[in-house]
């Protein structure tokens, strides 16, 4: 998932997702006008690295693994960056990017979701 291709077909395959290049054509991925994840080469060193956003404890437990740090610009946000190479398997990159959809979603008025076909949000259990 750490190419812009893979990045963008995966999120592309979640519910009411928009994908804009901006930002010196970082790969962004939205739902509801509200960023969840993108991939950029932001302070990485030439390489891609893809950011999003998690829950507290995530962000809290995350940056002690190897390749993961709190987002360059994002960081207070509670968002994360995985380079190439870091202790996190595709499997879970995908489950953190859907769950970082979900939180994103979730914050949005209920007008709004009903509108982009999301109806209730259930929360998820928390996912270190």
């Amino acid at each position: 998932m750490l190419t812009r291709a893979g990045f963008e077909r995966f999120v592309s395959s979640l519910p009411a997702v928009e994908i804009v290049h901006q930002w010196g054509d970082a790969s962004v991925a939205k739902v509801g006008g509200k960023i969840f994840a993108l991939l950029s080469g932001w302070s990485t060193g030439g390489d891609v690295g893809l950011s999003f956003k998690c829950s507290d404890m995530s962000f809290d437990l995350l940056p002690d693994l190897d390749g993961v740090r709190p987002a360059p610009y994002l960081a207070r946000a509670k968002w994360v960056q995985i380079i190439a190479g870091s202790a996190l398997g595709e499997d879970e990159l995908r489950n953190y990017v859907r769950e970082a959809h979900r939180l994103v979603a979730s914050k949005l008025p209920k007008r709004q979701r009903e509108a982009l076909g999301l109806g209730p949000i259930a929360a998820a259990p928390q996912t270190p």
